[in-house]
């Protein structure tokens, strides 16, 4: 698969809450980024069965239910694809809805994620989890 196509059948396991199919598209020694990570809360998450740990229950944590905006920019490496995702859902422990918005860095070669720098706005989502302390807690596993 080429990166693209990478990227829409990532969204598509996503929206179907099939999480160790969606890590199932990463390298083995594949790596997922959080720069923007608050303290507390993993920045690296390195290899396939580290990431799918660190998924698993995911949309326990964030049911997404809908893709409301998505861009797709290629850039001049075809192994490089720069992706705006907006998505929307409630947080299943309060039943509060969640909106996020994302800008991700892929870079895929093979056919499988080699890396994959996630931005994301931290307080944002600490808003819909019930605060910075429940976010961190949440999602302390898997964390390089």
């Amino acid at each position: 698969m080429e990166a693209t196509e990478l990227v829409e059948r990532g969204i598509a396991l996503l929206l179907a809450k099939d999480m160790s199919g969606f890590a199932g598209l990463w390298a083995e020694d594949g790596v997922i980024e959080f720069p923007f990570a608050p303290p507390g809360y993993p920045r690296k998450v390195e290899g396939r069965e580290a990431i799918r740990e660190y998924l698993r229950d995911y949309p326990e944590k964030y049911d997404v239910r809908e893709v409301v905006r998505k861009v797709i920019h290629r850039t001049e490496n075809p192994e490089v694809v720069v992706v705006e995702l907006e998505v929307a859902g409630i947080v299943p422990r309060s039943g509060e809805p969640y909106r996020m918005e994302y800008v991700a860095i892929i870079t895929v070669r093979d056919g499988e994620i080699r890396h994959y720098r996630d931005y994301w706005n931290p307080l944002q989502a600490a808003r819909a989890m019930g605060g910075l302390e429940a976010l961190t807690k949440a999602f302390a596993g898997g964390a390089a």
